[in-house]
């Protein structure tokens, strides 16, 4: 069953979402809502074309900073300084490269205009929070995300430079703040720097560790 949102600030138990993650339909994108939806394991993933959706997977990928996996071409790269790293200092510029960004096997983005502004005021109110990465003095890369107590979560990241989306993560990793980094759906990319499915089960326990 898909449960739908209306006005009450609720969201329904996560464990009844579908087999595909989807939880429950409608809502709105107010600071309120979204907050109580990343604090329970639930996140809004959608597109123009539809009303807003809420997902909780069965299984969430996700990236131990201990754990995270950096080749020798990318330690070269790093040592390199051809990069220079920022954090929350061009959020609204990350998101929206992020929205911006061609992704293999996508039509489209799931980042709608809506979305921007939300987790801007996100932003704004110290809940979402971005990394820069430039080079020459001109944004290369970054990614942002929802930080909930030791938990990153992340929401999308970009590269206008080869291994610059790279060095954010790696950054983000070595910042010694959080002990997990939620990248919610797999990729062969952040499996290959030692992302790993967890269950629900330990994901949230991991969410409400202090």
């Amino acid at each position: 069953m898909i449960f739908r949102i209306v006005d009450d600030l609720i969201f329904p138990d996560p464990t009844l979402a579908e087999p595909d993650g989807l939880l429950a339909v409608g809502g709105d994108l107010s600071t309120e809502r979204l907050m109580l939806a990343y604090r329970n394991g639930i996140f809004p993933w959608y597109s123009d074309e539809t009303p807003i959706l809420w997902y909780s997977p069965h299984e969430r990928f996700v990236l131990y900073p201990n754990n995270i996996k950096i080749s020798k071409s990318t330690r070269q790269v790093l040592h390199s300084n051809r990069f220079t790293v920022t954090i929350n200092k061009a959020f609204a510029e990350v998101i929206q490269a992020c929205s911006a960004a061609k992704r293999e096997g996508q039509d489209g983005t799931w980042i709608t205009s809506d979305m921007i502004n939300a987790y801007i005021n996100l932003h704004k109110k110290g809940f979402a929070h971005s990394v820069e990465v430039w080079q020459d003095g001109e944004l290369a890369g970054g990614l942002y995300g929802v930080e909930v107590g030791n938990v990153f979560c992340g929401e999308s990241m970009f590269s206008r430079v080869s291994n610059a989306s790279k060095t954010s993560l790696i950054y983000l990793c070595q910042s010694g703040k959080y002990k997990l980094i939620d990248c919610q759906l797999h990729t062969e990319h952040l499996e290959s720097m030692g992302a790993q499915m967890i269950s629900r089960e330990e994901y949230m326990q991991m969410l409400t560790e202090k």
